[in-house]
């Protein structure tokens, strides 16, 4: 059973991003869209869609599994366009900041993620709507 489905998304993400894989496929979550939204909104990857496979432990072809497939991003030198991807709240130690206290990453290259009331958004959009939150990752 995994309990921290965001790391394993972003883990995921970072592993095929180190080996130049063109996509790569996560198990599906609401969370993992919204993250995945934001990372083409900033730019990090190309695309990302949702894929149905058979689920493999069943003898019924109906039992079907939902896949987040994310087409990740190079530069024309097979430059990476995500560096560096890193999780900040974990199950055992959750990181919420306040309106005034939303980090900047790499003095505003990079992007931070949070989960708000407002939903899950960049934190340049949680400065704005004057909303903190937890933050989940953060991606340059």
């Amino acid at each position: 059973m995994m309990m921290d489905t965001v790391a394993d998304f972003l883990s995921r993400i970072r592993n095929a991003n180190l080996v130049y894989k063109e996509y790569v496929d996560a198990p599906y979550s609401k969370v993992n869209e919204a993250i995945a939204r934001i990372l083409k909104e900033e730019g990090f990857i190309k695309d990302y869609e949702i894929i149905e496979v058979p689920f493999e432990r069943t003898k019924n072809p109906e039992n079907k599994k939902k896949l987040i497939r994310v087409h990740l991003k190079y530069g024309p030198n097979r430059e990476r366009v995500i560096n560096e991807i890193k999780r900040i709240s974990k199950p055992g130690r959750r990181v919420y900041v306040g309106v005034e206290d939303i980090p900047l990453v790499k003095a505003g290259l990079g992007v931070a993620i949070l989960s708000t009331n407002k939903g899950i958004i960049p934190g340049y959009k949680a400065r704005k709507l004057g909303v903190g939150g937890e933050v989940l990752c953060y991606v340059w």
